[in-house]
Order: C-alpha cells, then structure tokens, then sequence
C-alpha cells in the first residue's frame, strides 16, 4: 500500500514551495570574507579549544554535573537535563580532528566511554542527537577516516551506542493526524523545533541496519521515524506566510508546537525559551537551519528504493528544501548586518534595535545569542552546497555569502574568547533569558560575556567544517 500523505501536506504543496524574496536584506552581504581568508581565525580558534578543553578538565567539579554554561567566565551546572554532557566531550573530539592533539583525543574518547552509557539509553529526553553523535558518532567517523587507528571491537561498540541511542529516541513517539514526533522532555503534547537535530540519530542507526523492536517483535523502520518527525517539524514549526495565524511570517520559527493527545489535533504555537510562541527563538530556528540542510545531504545518500514506500524522494526533497530555504532566508531579513543573531527575533524591545548595524552585545535591551548563528551558519554553507549540486548557483552563493559573513563575525572578537582564565570558545550566548538563568555581569544591560556548552561544540563544529572545506579534507558529515 503507497503511504498516504497528510492532508496538511497536501495542502501546502498547493502554495509555491519558496518563500517570497525579501524585501530587505538585512545582513551585509557585501562584506562577506573570502573562504580562504578565514583560515587564520581558524587557526586561533583550535590554539584556543585546546586551552579551554584543559582548563576545564583540570578545574571543573564533576560531582556537579554536567557544564552547561559559564557564570563569570567559568563554567557551572543548571539543574534541568543532562543535554549538553556529549557537547563537552565532542568538543575536545573536535579538537583532536582539527589539530591532531592526543590529549584532547584521549579527553573525549576515555570520557565518552567513562560517561556517556547513561545518554544512550536515557529515555526521558530528545536529546539523543546532540549528546552520542557528538561523541560515539565522531570517534565513529574519525575511525573510518583513518584518522584514529581502526580498531573493530572498538567500532561495534561505537556503532551499538548509536544503533542503542537512535532505537530509544525513536521510541519517544506520538501519534498526531497524519503522522506522528518523537515528543520533547515536556511531554507527549509537546514537539520541540530543537528535536530536527536528533533525527540524525535515527538516521544513523538506520543506515547501520538497526530498526526499533515494539510490541510482538514488530520491527519500526527508524527512517520512518524520523521522516514523520521531519514533516511535523515542516507542518509545524515553520511557517510559510500562509496566514496560519497573523503572525505567520514566512521563515519563522516556533520553539514548540503543541498537539491534543487525545485525537492528535495540532492546537497552538508555544515556546519554553523564546519570547512567545507567535515569535521566532533564533536558537530554536538554527536547530532547523542544519537540521533540514543535514537531512538533505543525507536523503541523497539513500537509494531511490529507500525512500519509495514512504512516498517517494522527490516527495521529501521538496518538503525539507521549502522549509530550509524558507528559514535561509527569514535568517538574512532578520538578522544584524553582521550575522549575529539577537535570543528572539520579537523580544519586548527588539524595536529598539537598529539590525542595519552589526549586533550590539552589549546593548541594554535584548541579548545577542551568538550560538544561534553558530549553529545557522552550518546550516546555510550546508544548504548552500545542497543546492549548488542541483544546480542553483545563485541562492547557492547567496546562503554561502551570508554563512561567510555570519562565521567572520563569529571567529573573532568580540564573539571568540581570548582570554585564557575565561573558559568559554564563544561568548554572548544565552540559555533561557524568560527564566532569568543567564549571568548579568551589568544589571542595567542585558546579559552577556558568557559561553555554553552548546555554542562551544557548534564553534567548534563550524570550523573544523570550514578547515576541511578549505583544505580540501573529507566533506563533515554526521552519518558515513
């Protein structure tokens, strides 16, 4: 039987799959360095990990729990979820794989194995994505590169993390009409914006050959999984300028998206870290700048056949393609001229904001949350180079430019800390500005200073994608 399509897709496919141009173009395009020109900022980048990766071995107090963010420079613990312990350890990963640092290698890989089981088969979080292939996932990779010694036991165990890690996130399920989501830590209502990023653990484990067992040894395809999750996540979370609501600008964002579990009926926008659920988190909206981007280079890995009791490829390409290119360009409208985002596009005093300007971080009003254009910037040069293999060099070089313009601001000051008692990467990054968590170093201006864990990594994960791309290195993909 062919699998049926959700009325709500079919819906949208009767609107045009791109968002309209923009009519401002907020970002400076025009100042976009050259690739080649950011291969000393990278290097100053990877000179400085490697100082934060040992600070913080040697002076955190592990018996606190995981480091999720810096209080004055140094980084503490928030009670909420253990979501960023395998950015810690993927971090000094990342280290090893940029500069072939042994002590940053022998970090992570004795820490994954020290630490980690628990995220594999934690069942109470969405997270899987962001802690085991920031972690197994990356000795996974470095392994087949060749770059760590091929070692076969070693990798089955890596690969049983993953197949473990995407099997249980996968059973985080709820059924909504026509579909279903893996459901966020708030509950089975709850679709977070954020979860895009784990899918790649189901994608992996798919690829590995594993699928998730239910009730009477009835196998779950984990592909399908995450498809369904990806349409609702398309459906949902993103918005096209179809009058969903008057708020529906196309581009934006919604953190959460919330579901009747009776009868599975999509009821509201909400957001948990966000301004309101009817504006656009920038971190939220970069979760699904790369997540969207990622699933695209890996939907043309798969075989046609694959992808045909699901509906086809041609089905999901156009599905993802319109939500990422829609939220490509909601990013450049929307953001300072430099590519630094503020923490919401719509905060109280957003109109106090000059966005022809370079972002301010430490202006009165709203935060700048650096992580979200750290994390956006990959999305876009991935994107980028999606459609530059369709053939569509200009909004190509569009989203490559702004990427380019986003990761010069970011590789340097004020945004890359250089101060080697502070043990944040990257600084101006905000956790959950609605709840008051975020350091204020000057009560009478906005936070700022301080690094998280997930800014790090996606730095991190930024650059050591850059140096590849400019050395000519293997392209960085989670999935091999």
């Amino acid at each position: 039987m062919p699998w049926p399509l959700s009325s709500h897709f079919l819906l949208s496919t009767n609107h045009s799959p791109l968002p309209p141009p923009a009519a401002q173009t907020m970002i400076d395009l025009t100042q976009a360095p050259s690739l080649e020109s950011l291969s000393p900022a990278l290097e100053r980048v990877f000179e400085l990990a490697g100082k934060k990766v040992a600070s913080i071995d040697a002076g955190y107090d592990e018996s606190k729990g995981s480091p999720v963010f810096t209080v004055d420079g140094k980084y503490t613990t928030r009670g909420w979820t253990e979501w960023t312990e395998g950015f810690r350890y993927g971090i000094a990963i990342l280290h090893f794989d940029a500069t072939g640092d042994q002590n940053s290698l022998e970090s992570g890989r004795n820490r994954t194995v020290e630490k980690m089981a628990s995220h594999v088969s934690h069942i109470g979080v969405h997270d899987h994505g962001f802690n085991n292939l920031s972690t197994y996932g990356n000795l996974r990779r470095l392994m087949l590169e060749g770059r760590i010694p091929e070692n076969e036991w070693e990798r089955h165990f890596y690969e049983l993390a993953i197949k473990v890690s995407g099997a249980v996130q996968a059973a985080r399920w709820t059924e909504r009409q026509g579909g279903g989501f893996i459901h966020s830590f708030n509950g089975p209502h709850s679709l977070f914006v954020d979860t895009i990023r784990s899918c790649r653990i189901l994608m992996q484990a798919h690829q590995l050959g594993h699928v998730l067992m239910g009730e009477g040894d009835k196998p779950i395809s984990l592909l399908e999984r995450a498809l369904l999750h990806i349409e609702s996540t398309a459906n949902f979370s993103v918005f096209y300028g179809e009058g969903r609501d008057i708020w529906d600008v196309p581009g934006r964002t919604t953190h959460e998206a919330i579901f009747n579990t009776k009868d599975g009926a999509y009821r509201c926008p909400n957001s948990q870290q966000g301004y309101t659920g009817f504006s656009t988190w920038t971190r939220g909206q970069a979760w699904a700048a790369v997540g969207f981007a990622e699933e695209l280079e890996f939907l043309a890995t798969l075989p046609d056949k694959a992808l045909e009791p699901f509906g086809g490829r041609a089905r999901w390409e156009a599905l993802m393609l319109r939500a990422a290119i829609a939220i490509a360009e909601n990013f450049i409208e929307n953001t300072p001229a430099d590519g630094i985002s503020y923490w919401d596009q719509a905060g109280p005093n957003s109109h106090k904001l000059d966005l022809s300007k370079p972002a301010d971080p430490f202006n009165e009003w709203e935060p700048v949350d650096s992580t979200a254009s750290a994390i956006t910037a990959q999305g876009l040069f991935r994107l980028s180079r999606y459609l530059r293999s369709k053939g569509d060099d200009g909004k190509a070089d569009r989203y490559e430019t702004a990427g380019l313009v986003t990761a010069g601001s970011l590789f340097r000051e004020p945004y890359l800390s250089t101060d080697d008692a502070h043990q944040g990467l990257l600084l101006h990054s905000i956790y959950h500005h609605p709840n008051g968590w975020d350091n204020r170093p000057d009560p009478d201006k906005a936070p700022y200073g301080e690094s998280s864990m997930w800014g790090d990594y996606h730095a991190m994960e930024l650059a050591v994608y850059l140096q590849r791309l400019i050395n000519g290195g293997p392209y960085l993909t989670y999935f091999a």
